[in-house]
This record gives structure tokens, C-alpha cells and sequence, in this order.
């Protein structure tokens, strides 16, 4: 069972730090990651899931 999003990581775009819990207000951070290493892979994963979204709307145009 997934842990409660107050008690997992999250990555902080305006610090580029990884945090637990709600460290910081929400539109600073993104996720929630499972683990510390998942959320320092924030940007990564951020960017991967944009070029296949933008890939996916240029397929249905």
C-alpha cells in the first residue's frame, strides 16, 4: 500500500531540493516520489513525460 503523500518525497523546482513531507508550499514542489533517489530524477522524469505527450498530440493532429 502507497504511503500517504505527507509522507513521501517531493522535489523542490524553486530550490532543486528533494523534501519529505510537505516541506514547501505546493507550487514549488512536484511529486509525490516514493523514494529520495525518485524525487532527485524529478526533472527527468518531468521532461520524459513531456516529449511523450507533445509526441502523442503531434500523432492525433
Amino acid at each position: 500500500m502507497a504511503q500517504a503523500p505527507s509522507e513521501q518525497y517531493w522535489y523542490n523546482v524553486k530550490t532543486g531540493a528533494v523534501e519529505f513531507g510537505y516541506a514547501s508550499p505546493s507550487l514549488d514542489r512536484v511529486g509525490p516520489f516514493e523514494t529520495h533517489e525518485a524525487a532527485e530524477h524529478a526533472l527527468e522524469k518531468l521532461r520524459a513525460n513531456s516529449a511523450k505527450w507533445a509526441a502523442e498530440d503531434a500523432a492525433e493532429d
